[in-house]
């Protein structure tokens, strides 16, 4: 095959969004009509990218003519859910003050967000318990926010993915990226750099783990944002703690909170003590308290559990189907569909699905979306998960970004030659290789090695074995990983930053020596209360250095 020599292109911006999900998108936008120059670069196609791609039916915010005028008792409900226990409160007040500005901004672009003339909440909550998920039809959502980020004169970047950050003592100056249809090395400067990759999905094994690709979220988001802010520096956080999501076995999609039936055992019996019939409002929310149910029956021999829609009536039918085709779910009607299987009568087996990282681990951000570095902006599932935090975020971020110097000092010349170099050697030389493993082989054997050493169990003994092999895995990818074309250069690169991912969950898991959620220690068997802190990591003189801090409350 020969050597491969990359194309090279300089980008020059004011802003520069990574990643074209919702909080990239929603930067791009705020950033624009502020009048900075806004270039995305995103790696697939903006109108069809991350995990709101297919679309979504909940937007949690506070809505004062519904909820009142008294937001803290809903700033306390979230602070005690599955996402809110590590979260300072300011951050969460931030954030629900400014989501009905959103939910409005979007119901104006074309984005429905009231159901048949008015706020519809339901589902996420429990009975009686203030609700804040509130319904709305977002299945292009994707489109009109690309639509409206080039009315602004925003340029978007497709198939263009960014890899490291460039940077110096002074802060974030711009990126590394590459072209993945074409070998094309793409540096950009940028006065302010805001990431928005989203979720760590293929870090575990997915529910099909022969088939990579089938994730409850995009397969695409897997953690390129924590990666290069850790690398340049960045504080990541709560990067031991996973979470476990469900929904219909084999199918790995969101939208458990959109089915309206009661889950039940193999003999009907229902499996939580909140619902005995369907209902449209709530749902099942047993696996909102309690996300072990699935692996408990089935490791105690009374599962599996199914999704029991029948007694739904037709009005009831109607209401989930389309909130399903809203949240992406085609693929899942289509195919019961042509089975003829009619969800009334066969009760829908579900389980739980892969460990997430979202929405517990990720870049360290405050309540202006700004993150330790200088000039370095996150929003969205980099830290804080579901489309209303990415929208909202997103567009504090492109607020905070847009206002920055424009004469900032560039980047040392001799200091980005050497960062760029470095990379493109690396490039060039997997791009170049004739015999090796490719993506696949290494994303899997990164999957087992997670799912045997920082699974279901961990311990000091199983997390010191786990680093070792990843480490062996680490070396193994760099020196013999080949990509027969751009398109492959790019899964690699997403590989090598899955690996260095896994490494800051395995050192991290081990700092924290106590059982807390998802992060189960045999050997520190129970939770302990003095515990209850952000675990802060990041890279200093190289290495990972970590920060317990206290929790604002």
């Amino acid at each position: 095959m020969g050597k491969t020599t990359l194309k090279e292109k300089s980008v020059e911006t004011d802003v520069l969004c990574i990643g074209g999900g919702i909080a990239g998108l929603m930067a791009a936008i705020r950033a624009g009509e502020l009048g900075a120059r806004v270039v995305v670069a995103e790696k697939a196609n903006s109108k069809y990218s991350g995990s709101g791609a297919t679309g979504n039916d909940h937007f949690m915010c506070y809505v004062p003519e519904v909820h009142g005028h008294d937001i803290e008792p809903f700033v306390n409900a979230f602070q005690h859910g599955q996402q809110g226990g590590l979260r300072h409160r300011s951050f969460i007040r931030t954030w629900l003050e400014r989501s009905f500005e959103i939910v409005n901004l979007w119901d104006s672009w074309g984005i429905p967000m009231k159901y048949n003339g008015k706020y519809e909440f339901a589902g996420h909550a429990l009975p009686g318990k203030p609700m804040l998920d509130m319904h709305y039809a977002g299945k292009d959502q994707k489109k009109i926010l690309t639509e409206q980020a080039l009315k602004r004169g925003v340029e978007i970047l497709k198939r263009v993915m960014c890899f490291d950050l460039l940077h110096d003592e002074e802060g974030v100056k711009g990126a590394i990226g590459i072209n993945t249809v074409e070998d094309e090395l793409i540096t950009f400067h940028a006065g302010g750099a805001i990431l928005g990759t989203g979720s760590v999905m293929r870090l575990y094994p997915a529910s099909t783990p022969a088939w990579l690709f089938n994730t409850r979220l995009s397969p695409t988001c897997v953690g390129d944002g924590r990666a290069m802010a850790f690398r340049a520096g960045a504080e990541l956080v709560s990067m031991e703690i996973p979470i476990l999501r469900c929904g219909p076995a084999y199918f790995a999609r969101a939208g458990k909170a959109t089915w309206a039936g009661v889950l039940r055992d193999s003999e009907g019996k229902p499996v939580g003590p909140f619902v005995t019939k369907p209902d449209t409002k709530y749902g099942d929310p047993v696996v909102d308290v309690y996300q072990d149910i699935f692996l408990d029956y089935k490791k105690s021999g009374r599962g599996p559990v199914y999704m029991d829609c029948d007694g739904l009536s037709d009005e009831g039918l109607d209401y989930m189907l389309h909130w399903l085709r809203n949240e992406g779910n085609v693929a899942i009607l289509n195919h019961l569909e042509e089975e003829g299987i009619d969800i009334r009568k066969n009760p829908v087996e579900f389980r739980s699905y892969e460990y997430e990282l979202f929405p517990r681990g990720g870049i360290y951000y405050n309540n202006e979306a700004a993150t330790s570095l200088e000039g370095l902006y996150a929003a969205g599932d980099e830290f804080f998960g579901g489309i209303s935090g990415a929208a909202v975020f997103g567009w504090i971020a492109g607020e905070n970004a847009a206002k920055l110097e424009k004469d900032a000092s560039p980047l040392n010349k001799a200091r980005e030659k050497t960062q760029v170099d470095e990379k493109r050697e690396l490039l060039e030389e997997i791009r170049s290789r004739e015999v090796g493993p490719g993506w696949k082989e290494t994303n899997i054997a990164l999957q087992q090695i997670m799912w045997d050493y920082a699974g279901q169990v961990r311990s000091e003994t199983l997390l010191n074995a786990g680093l070792a092999a990843l480490q062996r895995l680490k070396h193994k990818a760099r020196a013999s990983i080949i990509a027969p074309n751009p398109h492959e250069l790019m899964r690699c690169l997403e590989a090598f930053n899955l690996i260095d991912l896994a490494e800051l969950v395995i050192i991290t898991a081990r700092e924290r020596k106590e059982t807390r959620g998802k992060h189960v220690r045999p050997d520190y068997p129970f939770t302990n209360p003095l515990m209850e802190k952000l675990l802060i990591v990041k890279k200093v003189d190289g290495k990972p250095v970590m920060e317990w801090r206290e929790i604002k409350r």
